[in-house]
């Protein structure tokens, strides 16, 4: 008669804590009249190297675009290492059983959830380089995401610059767009390891006088760590080769150019610890504006680096309508889709939800 209390009570706390999860639990939504927000996917690579996990970065743009309306949903950044080597035709069976077309494939197929619904953004990371992990600047990005793929692209995607090859694809490129109350952004995404060149072309763009007012927000994979300090030399090739790390990138681009208010960028992640792949970063240009920088990167959760890619976490930013604060908020629409798991999908600790104002003194 004890033991069974003693189960019934057990099964009333389960219950309770059943019940409570789905009541606290709330979808996400906007904060205040007249916001909008912008969507940060982390690196994709854990995702669509293991043919199991794919169904999980579907699920993480499906999500977005049945959202786009009710979050106002202006743009989505992807922040690099779309796959995890770009140019293999043999799998090893343990760190991953998919060829680099494979997984190419997945990850279009994967943001087909987004074409023409939002202009999203996307830029190369170390692994989109050379065959496993940038040993050269070769990449498949204009293969499987070339300028035609996403109609929402149209008068959006303003500028191309030229990659290593002379040719003109989305590794440098930018896109203008207005909020709705006006403030006219611009987004520029540039390659792994930007060469001197690369960052000219940037630094030549925005500083034209037609994109003088523009808020700028700089896309690359590498730049921030996790210790909220930007990274000052990498050993790739790439770098070796000239390549510039995130310091440089600071010194050279970010720094100098009035209107570059917001740096995203991935490729730190650390195995089951959440705040090792997580950064931010302020930090005034030489105009005296504050600059807001941010790595987001949790691929290596959900059982490290061949775990389920991450855990299906995006970084979801909410822009006050006077564009003077920002809302970061953790979600992950994985642990949102069944009732059982809902009390897992937002992370509430302070590296993972807080605000940021933009034009502060």
């Amino acid at each position: 008669m004890k033991r069974l209390s003693i189960r019934l009570w057990v099964l009333g706390v389960f219950c309770c804590l059943s019940v409570f999860g789905e009541e606290t639990y709330q979808p996400p939504r906007l904060s205040e009249e007249g916001a909008w927000s912008m969507v940060v996917i982390p690196d994709t690579q854990s995702y669509v190297k293991f043919g199991r996990n794919q169904g999980i970065l579907e699920l993480m743009t499906a999500w977005i675009a049945e959202n786009r309306e009710t979050l106002r949903i202006q743009q989505v950044v992807c922040v690099g290492d779309l796959v995890e080597c770009n140019n293999i035709t043999e799998t090893d069976g343990k760190s991953l059983n998919q060829t680099s077309a494979q997984m190419w494939a997945a990850a279009a197929r994967a943001f087909e959830r987004l074409d023409g619904k939002t202009a999203y953004v996307v830029c190369t990371g170390n692994h989109d380089h050379g065959t496993r992990s940038a040993e050269n600047r070769e990449t498949q990005l204009d293969t499987y995401f070339p300028v035609t793929k996403n109609p929402a692209w149209e008068g959006v995607l303003v500028a191309q610059g030229e990659n290593s090859y002379g040719k003109k694809t989305l590794e440098c490129a930018a896109y203008e767009w207005t909020t709705p109350q006006g403030q006219k952004m611009l987004t520029v995404a540039l390659p792994f390891a930007p060469t001197d060149a690369n960052l000219q072309w940037a630094k030549n763009l925005v500083a034209q006088e037609k994109y003088a007012e523009h808020f700028v927000i700089l896309v690359t994979h590498s730049y921030l760590h996790s210790t909220d300090k930007r990274i000052e030399k990498e050993g790739y090739v790439l770098n070796k080769e000239g390549g510039n790390a995130g310091e440089a990138i600071w010194q050279k681009l970010v720094y100098p150019s009035a209107n570059i208010r917001l740096v995203l960028c991935g490729h730190i992640s650390k195995p089951d610890n959440f705040r090792g792949c997580v950064g931010f970063a302020k930090e005034k240009n030489a105009a005296g504006k504050w600059v807001s920088q941010m790595l987001f990167d949790p691929q290596a959760l959900g059982g490290g680096w061949c775990g389920n890619g991450g855990d299906g976490w995006l970084r979801l930013l909410e822009f006050s309508p006077d564009m003077k604060k920002v809302t970061a908020r953790t979600f992950s629409p994985l642990f949102a889709i069944s009732p059982a798991t809902r009390n897992l999908a937002w992370n509430r600790e302070d590296y993972n939800e807080f605000t940021f104002t933009l034009d502060e003194e």
